[in-house]
């Protein structure tokens, strides 16, 4: 169990100013997308107004984030060997200013402390990283890019990339950390990532989570500020998982790629394998009829499964987002709707307002019901990396029981 203590913080403004990279620069206003927490007959509620721009807050006093951990640990009064005090937030979690002073406060509750993702662009002496560690700092998410102090100063912004390197390598050969590297063409791919695996590797960390970048409406920048970087065409989605494998096979490290894919443990998806097909018996009958809509990347592993289970009640369409949970009302306006079931099954965090989904998937003349799934159906190799197969095949497993259910109580019964 780990505790977030929540820092708040602005990206761009709260971690010494974006990278070049960051998906958050040149976000414009958006009206309210639509999603499944929106009220019945209105779009627009704070998760896809707000909440998807992540406008955050100012950081928070020292005072303030304690006091939320306090109260927190009273309501859920857990002590195990795996509680964790997570700092996380908006902003940089390096750029907090009373970042040494907070964790002091929290290295006498005697409870081990998370670093949650940070750049450490707010890292002036690398050193601070050796006092942390004393302090109950045992694990840390760092966003590396790569180990070329040039390539850190010119993409992240970092004034003092020598010094932000020094601390990853102090945490890195005494705690578990887990690197993180959005991964660029032409940037920080190629020989710069062995290079950044192989200091890794020296290092001892723990992991490297590579990250495929997002340039265009269709990798997932629903907030009108395509393209980021101009001039850059990030990796079609099955040559990342390629290189991600690539780079797993080639250093003793945990390598995981988000989205796809997880080398050791076959995640996401673990159950569209083959050897895996016995789990399948554990899911309920499909009943129902029903179009699954999901993106591109998910729709092979899905329509893998639902090919076994049930051929002629579910069919999987593909829209052409990248990524699921942020499919939007214009993915569904291209779609063709002979492909089109009379029930729909939307993901449970996609970006559409129900209302909206029928309207769009009823001008052919045909009522269509639309209903929302769960959340997920896996993981991808953000959360895997921390998972186990059996963690994820249970998720998976709890995922498809809950989406066949949906399809069952929206899909419309076959006529014999």
């Amino acid at each position: 169990m780990q505790v977030v203590a929540n820092l708040g913080g602005v990206p761009g403004k709260d971690c010494r100013g974006f990278c070049k990279y960051c998906y958050f620069k040149k976000v414009k206003p958006i009206d309210a997308l639509g999603c499944s927490s929106c009220p019945p007959n209105k779009v627009g509620c704070p998760r896809c107004r707000e909440g998807v721009q992540e406008a955050g807050t100012e950081f928070q006093q020292p005072f303030t984030v304690v006091n939320q951990v306090q109260s927190t640990l009273m309501m859920n009064p857990i002590r195990d060997n795996n509680l964790k005090i997570n700092i996380s937030g908006g902003g940089d979690v390096s750029c907090y200013p009373y970042l040494e002073d907070l964790i002091s406060i929290f290295s006498q509750w005697q409870i081990p402390i998370h670093l949650g993702y940070t750049s450490g662009k707010g890292i002036d002496d690398g050193n601070i990283a050796s006092k942390f560690i004393n302090q109950g700092v045992n694990e840390v998410t760092y966003t590396l890019f790569a180990a070329d102090a040039n390539l850190r100063r010119e993409w992240m912004g970092d004034k003092n990339p020598e010094e932000s390197l020094k601390a990853a390598q102090i945490f890195s050969e005494s705690v578990d950390l887990h690197a993180a590297a959005v991964i660029i063409p032409g940037v920080n791919d190629g020989d710069v990532l062995r290079n950044t695996c192989e200091k890794l590797e020296e290092w001892g960390a723990k992991a490297l989570m590579m990250m495929r970048f997002a340039n265009s409406y269709d990798n997932g920048l629903i907030l009108r500020n395509e393209p980021v970087v101009e001039g850059i065409v990030p990796h079609e989605p099955m040559e990342f998982q390629k290189l991600v494998e690539e780079i797993n096979k080639e250093f003793n490290i945990r390598v995981t790629g988000t989205p796809l894919g997880d080398p050791t443990i076959k995640a996401p998806f673990i159950l569209s394998n083959p050897e895996y097909e016995e789990f399948l018996e554990i899911l309920p009958e499909v009943t129902g009829e029903a179009t699954i809509l999901t993106s591109k990347i998910a729709a092979p592993f899905i329509r893998k499964i639902f090919d076994k289970i049930s051929p002629d009640n579910v069919n999987v369409v593909a829209t052409k987002k990248d990524i699921a949970c942020l499919m939007t009302k214009e993915d569904l306006e291209v779609l063709d709707l002979s492909d089109i079931k009379d029930s729909v099954i939307l993901p449970g965090r996609a970006f559409v307002h129900q209302m909206d989904a029928e309207r769009i998937l009823s001008q052919d003349g045909i009522e269509r019901v639309v209903g929302y799934g769960p959340n997920t159906l896996s993981v991808d190799g953000e959360l895997s990396s921390g998972m186990t197969e059996e963690d994820v095949i249970e998720h998976e497993l709890s995922s498809f029981i809950d989406l066949i259910q949906a399809i069952n109580f929206f899909g419309m019964r076959r006529q014999f």
